[in-house]
């Protein structure tokens, strides 16, 4: 669902207010508002990023973990831009820094994050596996992450060539992560989202 008749630039989203409280992505110059998602969708996300945080800390790794807090803009489209808001970013705390002063986009003449992951839910579930997956491979993401509780699996993708790898991970198989390589977590575990 989109919002506006008119459609933005890059630069008119970054300082779109319409009073309200609603987050919006930028596809191809059209507000779509992000839904709140389920209690689940939530657990997951935080779940997610306290466990990331966790190994961020052990590792001694200059990382931050966010949900939802930083936008990515996406190369889709030739005319109208675009800028996505991944559900979870893992980035340098050098380039979340930068950000302080300014809106949390990530745009093309700044380094990829590296990692993302999308929670699937019932109305992005056809961007999450197509669209953002070319996209974020586009950008160079090295790592996407499709959590996806409604089919009961995670899909860890390797970017190679500017496309994915993909390996899906179901119940009590262990998630492979290069970027978290001391990740010991089930899919059912991260499913679940339960601390």
């Amino acid at each position: 669902m989109t919002t506006t008749a008119q459609k933005l630039t890059f630069e008119n989203y970054l300082v779109y207010d319409d009073g309200t409280d609603i987050q919006y992505e930028l596809v191809d110059g059209e507000l779509v508002p992000m839904s709140l998602g389920t209690g689940k969708h939530g657990n997951i996300i935080l779940f997610l990023v306290r466990q990331f945080e966790n190994i961020i800390t052990q590792s001694g790794q200059s990382w931050v973990a966010l949900p939802s807090l930083v936008g990515i803009r996406s190369p889709r489209g030739r005319r109208w831009d675009t800028s996505r808001i991944p559900d979870v970013t893992v980035l340098p705390l050098v380039q979340w820094d930068a950000m302080a002063n300014r809106e949390a986009v990530i745009d093309f003449n700044e380094p990829p994050p590296l990692l993302v992951v999308e929670v699937v839910s019932p109305s992005t579930q056809a961007d999450d596996y197509r669209s953002k997956r070319a996209e974020y491979g586009l950008l160079e993401i090295s790592e996407y992450w499709i959590v996806d509780p409604l089919a009961e699996k995670i899909t860890v993708g390797l970017l190679d060539r500017a496309f994915y790898d993909l390996t899906e991970f179901q119940g009590e198989a262990l998630i492979q992560s290069p970027v978290f390589p001391t990740l010991k977590l089930t899919a059912a575990q991260i499913l679940a989202g339960k601390f």
